[in-house]
């Protein structure tokens, strides 16, 4: 029997108060006719933005049903007319991302084969982000998935932070890169005590841009690590400074032109040889000691790296230590080594489910950020500008 995954049938209207952390968004009506908002993966997980950002919308959650076949392909299944109406996909994206992937690519084609009038994906955390440059031998995968979305029948594209700005320019139509950074200030500000007694820190010198965004809007200071270089993400990866390896051979070297049946040496050309990339031990530039030290970062996956700035920030006099992530993918063993870790809490949004990783690990809390999507979707329907969204943002955050 075929795994079912039934999508929302009844109305999600919420009478409660809005919640705390609420940057300045309340529950809202759009009186324009004409969209339906669908969520591409049903399990309850996933399902929970949808629902938090239906409820803020004042809809119904489109009736859809997303399931496995027997051999594990997807089958999507519209149970309403969406003729001419600007369609909104939600998706989530839970371990299994290349099935997430392919439930959004179904559903958006479903979608634009029911002429649907505009379809746009909301999909908070915009997976293969950090496949966005060239390693080695590999690919750009972030601009592979850039092109399956579009030619599924996306039309537009909202996200939260992504992993390199540049990643908007992968895509033929527009994308609206939201900030999650105003809610995780505004718990900063709300969450922690003594906040003015905190500095913000960079645990890596492509990290100080956010950092200083941050540091600059909280009136704190800025502290940046450096030292032991992350490979994933050096310019070691793409193999550019690798030097050639030494030929033990005679013959032919590729740097010589024929000349009557025998090599003569090519003039002018002489590789230089490249000295290796060292990095001294981690150090700290910035004064830590008693002080709350607050590490922001746009995801959290493999928690080892934070775990030893953690241990660095102590040996340096910092007598609490929070991380702040917009993704809190919190992969592996990533519970288990912050609860016996000197951080005291990490933040992180919801764009990513993780309700399993809470039960393991007491010491991750989540901020929500559903108000801020549902304002954009309701924008962007209603044909407003999206400069709100944006205001006091820096360039850099």
């Amino acid at each position: 029997m075929p795994i079912r995954r039934f999508g929302g049938h009844k109305s999600l209207v919420s009478q409660s108060q809005p919640k705390k952390l609420s940057y300045g968004y309340t529950k809202m009506n759009i009186s324009r006719g004409g969209y339906r908002v669908f969520s591409a993966n049903s399990t309850p997980a996933c399902s929970e933005l949808a629902k938090k950002i239906t409820e803020r919308l004042g809809v119904e959650l489109g009736r859809s049903v997303v399931y496995q076949e027997t051999n594990t392909e997807t089958r999507v299944d519209v149970k309403e007319s969406v003729r001419g109406q600007d369609i909104f996909i939600i998706q989530t994206i839970p371990r299994d991302v290349n099935t997430a992937i392919m439930e959004l690519l179904v559903m958006a084609y479903a979608l634009k084969t029911s002429c649907a009038k505009n379809i746009v994906g909301v999909i908070p955390y915009f997976p293969y982000s950090k496949q966005c440059k060239m390693r080695k031998r590999g690919s750009i995968v972030c601009k592979l998935l850039a092109s399956m979305l579009a030619k599924a029948g996306l039309t537009h594209i909202i996200t939260m932070d992504l992993h390199q700005k540049e990643i908007q320019g992968f895509f033929s139509f527009p994308v609206d890169n939201l900030r999650a950074s105003p809610f995780l200030i505004q718990y900063i500000q709300e969450e922690i005590p003594n906040y003015r007694n905190a500095v913000i820190v960079a645990k890596s010198p492509s990290a100080a841009k956010r950092a200083q965004s941050y540091a600059e809007r909280l009136r704190l200071g800025l502290a940046v690590m450096h030292g032991e270089a992350h490979h994933s993400e050096s310019d070691m990866a793409d193999g550019r400074h690798s030097p050639p390896l030494a030929r033990a051979t005679t013959g032919h070297t590729g740097l010589e032109l024929p000349s009557n049946g025998r090599y003569v040496p090519f003039p002018g050309i002489e590789l230089p040889m490249m000295m290796a990339k060292e990095k001294p031990p981690i150090t700290v530039v910035g004064d830590v000691g008693g002080r709350i030290a607050i590490i922001v970062d746009d995801i959290i996956d493999d928690v080892e790296d934070f775990v030893a700035a953690a241990e660095i920030l102590k040996e340096r006099g910092a007598y609490k230590i929070y991380i702040m992530a917009t993704h809190g993918l919190l992969s592996a063993e990533a519970p288990r080594l912050i609860e016996e870790s000197a951080i005291d809490e990490v933040v992180v949004t919801n764009t990513v489910p993780h309700e399993v990783q809470k039960l393991q690990c007491p010491k991750i809390k989540t901020v929500d950020v559903s108000m801020i999507l549902a304002e954009a979707i309701r924008r962007i329907h209603n044909g407003e500008s999206m400069a709100y969204l944006f205001r006091n943002i820096a360039m850099d955050d």
